[in-house]
């Protein structure tokens, strides 16, 4: 058999070149090739190792016709055509872990040089003045960090802000309660107790529609007087002009910045502020992370070509074909339940998810099914995008344990998949079937109450007192929001302590369910302007 070829098309680190020789692979550099050049010759290499700047786009993917992996030396896959990679078989791996130190040394950095002055006293030392009093600044020591988003980031910057002496307080829904008393770190039930209680806030959220301008008037308001704030995360967590009226009033006292809602950024409203620190987005910038990136995606290349375990593939792993066959048509609902049962749970962390397959569904490998489940519950709420094979280790490093059982047994129902998500003490269930010719994703039960509901990508849930007009209310009041309903259902709580799958769930004695589906996303605040009124419990809306 002739031996792999694999093309580096961008400059990596020399430890993962050597990995990819010694590995028995032919590697040519491809460095200095332009567009035409790769286009021209893609197709003569088994294995590939890019960078940012190489696109590998669907029509370059159909060219390649030897290849058989991908390795990206850093996080980010936005410039790889991934599902054009997956029709081709074409495996798809990147770095994940190269630069999670080096983003928590230079949050650490920053903090640091925002509470001594560190970079304005240089500049005004070597600028021919002495000013020892005007740059005195303030110790960590018994200071209060407050982490916005405690995942790999945030986690490593807390174990280092403790040994400073700092007292460490976290935000994050979607981190078991365990694993915050394992770090020594106090967990905020909101962000809102964090702003309360910090003299410096580091943010370490994804960005997300949810998460973008998280960091706003609002949320400055509530936070401490003479607060300092650093973002070594995504540029629009933070509202800019937002961030420099709360600099000029001196509610916020200073601030550390690397990374800026456009970037390259050379004019800011706040470049050239005496207490603002600025980096030109250097958080995952040593030669130590871009060394690890590339022989982290090397190996991988490497696992690819050779028969190994390729374990940062961003994706579908390989299961077998008839299991895929069968389970095909539930990997939509099982992410869908993922994220209904977490926006229904009424808890403040994630400590544990349990998925249950019941019927026809548990005669077949279902693990890909329940990484669909935690793909929908942390969606959005991790600071590197969620995918088939890293779920379950983004499950793990927050500490959420994960249960998988199988019955063959399936009340009404040939298959049912029921997630439960354990909150502290409460516990938030849903259970979901595929139904009819198209295998249509099916809600079956939620919040204690059964229905069934075609899910559509937009809906709201409504747990409310059982009373006459309930149904009306809702209808109007979306109604006059301009939500057109596309379909809806009801449940009471099933007697007899019977749910959906044979067991008994949380008392909601004399409540009923409704769940909405509509066309558009309905607002937050029509849902808060619909619970608030006389007779409602709660209301969640969510976008599949």
């Amino acid at each position: 058999m002739s031996t792999c070829r694999v093309l580096v098309k961008e400059k990596i680190g020399d430890s993962g070149v050597d990995l990819l020789r010694e590995a028995g692979l032919e590697v040519e550099l491809g460095i200095a090739w332009d567009d035409a050049e790769l286009e021209r010759r893609i197709g003569d290499f088994d294995g590939i190792l890019i960078r940012s700047a190489t696109q590998l786009t669907a029509p370059l993917l159909v060219k390649a016709r030897r290849l058989r992996a991908v390795g990206r030396a850093g996080v980010g896959v936005d410039n790889v055509d991934v599902e054009a990679a997956t029709r081709r078989g074409i495996v798809v791996a990147n770095a994940p872990q190269s630069n999670v130190i080096t983003a928590a040394e230079h949050t650490v950095a920053l903090l640091l040089a925002l509470a001594r002055n560190v970079p304005q006293a240089h500049g005004s030392l070597t600028g021919g003045a002495w000013e020892r009093s005007k740059y005195s600044g303030v110790e960590l020591y018994d200071k209060t960090l407050g982490i916005l988003g405690f995942g790999r980031i945030g986690q490593l910057v807390a174990q280092r802000a403790s040994a400073f002496g700092m007292r460490v307080v976290a935000f994050d829904a979607y981190v078991a309660e365990e694993r915050f008393r394992e770090l020594g770190v106090e967990r905020a039930d909101t962000s809102d107790d964090l702003y309360a209680r910090a003299d410096f806030v580091t943010v370490h959220l994804p960005k997300t529609p949810e998460t973008e301008n998280w960091l706003n008037a609002a949320a400055f308001a509530k936070m401490k007087d003479g607060v300092r704030v650093i973002n070594v995360a995504r540029g629009p967590l933070i509202v800019d002009e937002d961030l420099k009226d709360a600099i000029d009033s001196g509610k916020v006292a200073g601030a550390a910045l690397d990374v800026f809602r456009e970037e390259p950024m050379t004019e800011h409203p706040l470049f050239g502020y005496p207490n603002v620190v600025v980096t030109p987005h250097l958080g995952a910038s040593t030669a130590e992370a871009t060394d690890r990136a590339g022989y982290q995606a090397a190996a991988q290349v490497v696992a690819a070509l050779t028969g190994g375990v390729v374990s940062s593939a961003v994706n579908v792993p390989a299961i077998p074909s008839e299991d895929l066959e069968a389970l095909g048509p539930f990997l939509p609902l099982a992410g869908h339940l993922g994220r209904i049962a977490t926006a229904l749970a009424q808890g403040t962390s994630v400590d544990a998810l349990e998925v249950a397959y019941m019927g026809h569904v548990a005669e077949h490998d279902t693990r890909l099914l329940t990484r669909q489940v935690l793909k929908g519950l942390l969606a959005g709420r991790t600071e590197e995008a969620v995918n088939d094979v890293n779920a379950p280790a983004l499950a793990e490093e927050r500490g959420i344990a994960v249960t998988e059982t199988s019955t063959e047994r399936a009340r009404d129902f040939t298959d049912l998949i029921r997630v439960t998500v354990v909150s502290g003490e409460d516990r938030s269930r849903v259970v979901g079937t595929v139904l009819g010719r198209r295998d249509r994703p099916h809600l079956l039960e939620a919040w204690g109450s059964r229905f069934n509901v075609q899910l559509e990508p937009e809906l709201a849930v409504f747990r409310y007192r059982d009373q006459p007009g309930m149904i009306g209310r809702v209808g109007t009041t979306l109604g006059e929001a301009g939500v057109n309903i596309v379909s809806a259902a009801v449940g009471r709580q099933p007697g007899d302590g019977e749910e959906a799958d044979g067991e008994a769930d949380e008392e909601t004695d004399g409540e009923a369910v409704m769940v909405i589906t509509a066309d558009a996303p309905v607002p937050q605040q029509v849902v808060e302007d619909i619970v608030v009124g006389e007779g409602f419990v709660a209301g969640r809306t969510v976008t599949l």
